[in-house]
């Protein structure tokens, strides 16, 4: 009874993700159950909120987190587009004249899926003085509060979590950053305490499917946050501190071993498994675009080389006739000729949108139960190289991060995602080194441009990190120049324009997100009207991080 009262009265407030905690308050004062505590152990609630920084299923919600987003950010940035033509995403648009969540499933991680449970897990923990739960707490939150700040600018920060509101404040993205940073230096402080109630064992229990229970892992974790943060700020002269970047970079993940990523169990029932994975069938319909096509078979002008990338054959798929091709955005089979369409993600043919039974030929990020990278070392060592190359002074130290970046890859690739990779396309020494002497991809330090860096970036971080790609690519507009070569910094990246580009875009390119429907377009009116969020291009505004 109390079940059905308590999703009833929520559901009057749609997706009011921040009146949750109010509605379970009210019901659990005047109808406590017997047969629950109040105050749950710490230990359960991290699982549920760890998975958020993928995708949650749980029988409260579920959708909300990056995968989810990820299929759309995915477009803007052109990872992949739809297979067919006519696509809003494709378009760089969005889905507010249908009353849409669609792009509202980071916010609803933030502040339902994270929420008021993460809260909690701090507060319970500081009172149990279990700190370094208190710590992966905080880490966990400044990651929120950074992913969603990317992808929206102003969002309810010193409001939030309030169950006494009904509407609430946006707060400036710069103060958000602030926030982040406060979190992250916090969170290093209790990661660092030891007696009381810390336990490597017992923070394992929670932390079974990240860094099992490793705090030193979480420290590296918080320090690549911190180094995300400071890099977002690239184009603001008088507040950019490369310095700063480099420094949190070296505190950062070092080794794959240090990488943090999230895994799953594979022991069946749909949260066991990857949104983007065959059981789940979400990804269907995309496929991957001529620009990750072009740069990995080696026609891109940045990198024109003769061979292809070793590493096409594990990121993006081949076609029947053993080449690398993709299409544009919104053209759908784009005009390629049937044997030169690539295989959908789970090694089915182009034409196919039916998920297969098993994911026996997928590869990647797209199997079942994969990997699934939050930082690695490999994009902190490209956040590295870009800050001492835009310092100056330093190309010999840029050009060494740059490499490593991309020797970490290749070794990330060959351990975690080489099961289904045909043998004789498998990544060799061989190969790796001869792709790595070629000085059309690894130059002379003195040649060394935003370009390399960026681009090698950019494949690193294909399909998980769609997120931060999305930053970077916003960082240099698109379509910015790259100051030493004088063309773009992404090389023949075409952003759809004309009859391709979103009608409600007023020929503008997208810039962020709207806050999620079902809680602010219902219910936080008057601050959506303060902020302008009700015009047709709001979604093409600039976020305050890439703006001078």
């Amino acid at each position: 009874m109390k079940k059905s009262i308590n999703k009833f009265i929520c559901a009057v407030s749609g997706g009011a993700l921040l009146l949750l905690g109010s509605c379970s308050k009210k019901i659990d004062e005047s109808f406590a159950n017997p047969n629950a505590q109040i105050k749950q152990p710490i230990e359960t609630l991290l699982p549920g909120i760890i998975s958020n920084m993928a995708i949650q299923h749980s029988a409260n919600g579920t959708l909300y987190g990056p995968q989810n987003d990820g299929l759309y950010i995915g477009r803007f940035i052109q990872n992949w587009a739809t297979s067919s033509a006519g696509n809003q995403y494709d378009q760089m648009g969005d889905n507010f004249i249908n009353s849409s969540d669609v792009m509202g499933s980071i916010w609803a991680m933030h502040y339902y899926g994270m929420g008021a449970n993460l809260k909690r897990m701090i507060e319970w923990g500081t009172e149990e003085k279990k700190w370094d739960y208190v710590g992966v707490g905080q880490a966990i939150r400044a990651w929120g509060w950074l992913t969603l700040t990317d992808i929206h600018d102003d969002v309810i920060l010193y409001e939030a979590f309030n169950p006494e509101q009904l509407v609430f404040k946006y707060d400036p993205q710069s103060e958000v950053f602030e926030e982040i940073k406060r979190l992250c230096n916090a969170a290093l402080e209790n990661l660092s305490k030891t007696g009381d109630g810390v336990s490597q064992t017992n923070l394992a229990l929670g932390d079974a499917y990240m860094n099992n229970g490793d705090v030193n892992k979480w420290k590296k974790f918080v320090y690549g946050i911190m180094a995300r943060t400071y890099n977002r700020i690239s184009n603001k002269a008088g507040l950019y501190q490369p310095d700063s970047v480099v420094y949190y970079c070296d505190l950062a993940m070092q080794t794959n071993a240090d990488n943090t990523s999230l895994k799953w169990s594979n022991a069946g029932g749909v949260g066991t498994y990857s949104y983007w994975s065959p059981f789940r069938g979400n990804i269907g319909t995309l496929r991957q675009t001529k620009f990750i096509a072009d740069l990995m078979q080696g026609v891109n002008s940045q990198f024109p080389t003769s061979s292809q990338d070793p590493r096409a054959w594990y990121i993006i798929r081949e076609n029947p006739n053993g080449t690398f091709k993709g299409n544009r955005p919104n053209r759908g089979t784009d005009g390629l000729a049937v044997a030169d369409q690539p295989a959908n993600f789970w090694g089915g043919l182009f034409s196919s949108t039916t998920a297969p039974s098993s994911d026996a030929n997928a590869r990647y990020i797209f199997r079942n139960a994969p990997v699934f990278p939050i930082i690695t070392a490999s994009e902190i060592q490209f956040i590295k190289a870009e800050a001492l190359l835009r310092k100056g002074g330093n190309n010999a130290g840029a050009q060494a991060a740059y490499k490593k970046g991309i020797e970490l890859h290749f070794a990330q690739l060959r351990a975690d995602y080489e099961a289904t990779v045909p043998v004789a396309n498998k990544i060799s020494d061989a190969s790796r080194d001869a792709f790595l002497a070629n000085p059309l991809v690894v130059p002379a330090a003195a040649n060394l441009t935003l370009s390399h860096i960026m681009m090698q970036k950019y494949v690193s971080m294909y399909g998980w990190g769609v997120v931060e790609t999305w930053v970077d690519m916003r960082r240099y507009h698109y379509t910015d120049l790259d100051p030493v070569t004088g063309q773009q910094v992404y090389r023949d990246f075409a952003p759809p324009s004309g009859t391709d580009l979103y009608a409600r875009n007023g020929g503008k390119l997208i810039y962020r997100h709207r806050p999620r429907f079902n809680s602010e377009y219902l219910y936080n009116v008057d601050e959506l009207n303060r902020l302008g969020a009700f015009a047709a291009d709001y979604i093409t505004k600039e976020c305050w991080f890439s703006k001078p």
